[in-house]
């Protein structure tokens, strides 16, 4: 992984959406950081008005500082500097209709470091959703209760506050996609979806370039061996081709009309300024590689409903590893990492 990758990945994935971190790539210092401040910090912050979406949650819990917590300036620059959890939600959603969460992501953004610990839950993973009389599959909770239930039902199952949350829907990429002239993706084989019961469409092979649709398509695609961790897994690779491509076409200048392009398709409970702040600090920071893991298991029938089943031992371990990585002071050479030659 190249290293100018790792660091726009931890920026954008701190920002919740790809395109504060695409800054990443050609401010490499602290004047370059100033200048961005200057001519393009105002813009992006007032873009990102729209996006600013908070839900009803607790105090943080053990006395850790979330970003975006208020308060004077100086716990609000502290808490930015601390690790914290972020669950991204990729979301699949028709015109009119709230959808369901198909990515769901637990982030743990150690800002210090510009380091990334991402752990993907499967969408049709088996779990208890507050509120649910029977459990249900972890998509659910965004089409039952929005980006709150979502969050709630992931601490639950993981025992772990999540500090953040930002959602994206997918289909708001495929302008920005376009836009961009397309991505690059790993397609070695014609992704045929054709089974009676989903919605029919092919992925060439082979593509030097694959359009908004196209890509789309790929995230979607559900006909695979690799069942549902393997969707997890191109959902990954889906936001690190958007911000690749839009790094290598220089498209950072473009970063508030990208915005409007993705108009009420992004929410966070992120403040505008702090994710600025975010982006300049981990970029300042320098890189490291990203770790991720998708969760394992297997599926079955269960009440004539298709769930996948966690592994609870592999659940213990992604757990430890996110405890660990939100402790402020240990060493980012020193955190348990996911095994690089094992399945993302």
């Amino acid at each position: 992984m190249r290293l100018t990758r790792g660091k726009v990945w931890a920026a954008g994935i701190a920002a919740g959406i790809a395109l504060l971190g695409l800054a990443g790539y050609w401010f490499r210092t602290q004047i370059a950081l100033a200048a961005f401040e200057l001519l393009f910090a105002d813009k992006v912050k007032a873009k990102l008005e729209q996006s600013y979406q908070p839900i009803a949650r607790t105090a943080p819990e053990g006395g850790r500082a979330s970003i975006g917590t208020g308060g004077e300036p100086e716990v609000a620059a502290a808490a930015a500097d601390r690790p914290f959890t972020l669950l991204l939600l990729g979301i699949d959603s028709r015109k009119g209709e709230r959808g369901r969460s198909d990515a769901l992501i637990v982030t743990v953004v150690r800002p210090r470091d510009a380091a990334l610990l991402i752990v993907s839950i499967p969408r049709d993973t088996r779990v208890e959703i507050p509120g649910r009389k029977k459990p249900d599959k972890i998509a659910h909770a965004y089409a039952y209760g929005g980006a709150a239930l979502a969050v709630e039902t992931v601490e639950k199952f993981l025992g772990l506050r999540i500090d953040h949350y930002a959602s994206i829907n997918f289909r708001g990429f495929r302008e920005a996609i376009d836009a961009i002239g397309g991505i690059r993706l790993p397609v070695e084989k014609d992704l045929v979806n054709d089974d009676p019961g989903h919605e029919h469409f092919v992925v060439k092979a082979g593509q030097p370039f694959y359009n908004g649709e196209d890509a789309l398509n790929y995230v979607r695609f559900r006909e695979d061996a690799g069942g549902d961790a393997s969707r997890a897994r191109r959902q990954q690779i889906f936001l690190r081709a958007i911000l690749d491509r839009a790094s290598e076409i220089g498209e950072w200048r473009r970063i508030p009309e990208l915005i409007d392009i993705m108009g009420n398709n992004f929410a966070t409970d992120i403040p505008p300024d702090e994710m600025v702040r975010l982006a300049e600090r981990m970029i300042a920071a320098g890189p490291h590689p990203v770790h991720s893991h998708t969760l394992k298991g297997a599926g079955r029938m269960e009440d004539g409903i298709w769930y996948f089943f966690a592994d609870e031992r592999d659940a213990e371990r992604a757990k430890a590893w996110i405890r660990a990585w939100l402790d402020a002071d240990a060493a980012y050479q020193e955190l348990p990492k996911p095994d690089p030659s094992g399945p993302a």
